[in-house]
């Protein structure tokens, strides 16, 4: 069972991880497929109404801000949780799993 893994920053508690964390838990997850970090929010573009809309910036003006995603090839939900909440960035933010449609 595939689940997407959105990496969920938040301003007021986001501090870098070390690099070697992550490194580490990219060694020690075998049900990471893919993944990858994206650039900040202030270099998003939001595409509404058909493109009738097209602003600088998230489409939501939060706090909170997608930092990244893996996409995680697990035997169930409780696994991809398991994996999720090993994530050096899970303490720093959330990590928002959504299982693929078959």
């Amino acid at each position: 069972m595939k689940f997407l893994a959105f990496v969920c920053a938040d301003d007021d508690l986001l501090l870098p991880a070390p690099e070697n964390t992550i490194e580490e838990w990219l060694a020690s997850t075998p049900q990471r497929v893919e993944g990858h970090r994206l650039r900040g929010r202030e270099d998003a573009t939001t595409v509404l109404d058909h493109g009738a809309l097209i602003t600088d910036g998230p489409f939501a003006d939060t706090k909170e801000w997608i930092a990244g995603y893996d996409i995680l090839d697990c035997s169930s939900l409780d696994e991809a949780i398991e994996i999720a909440a090993r994530h050096p960035l899970a303490r720093y933010g959330a990590i928002e799993l959504r299982p693929f449609r078959d």
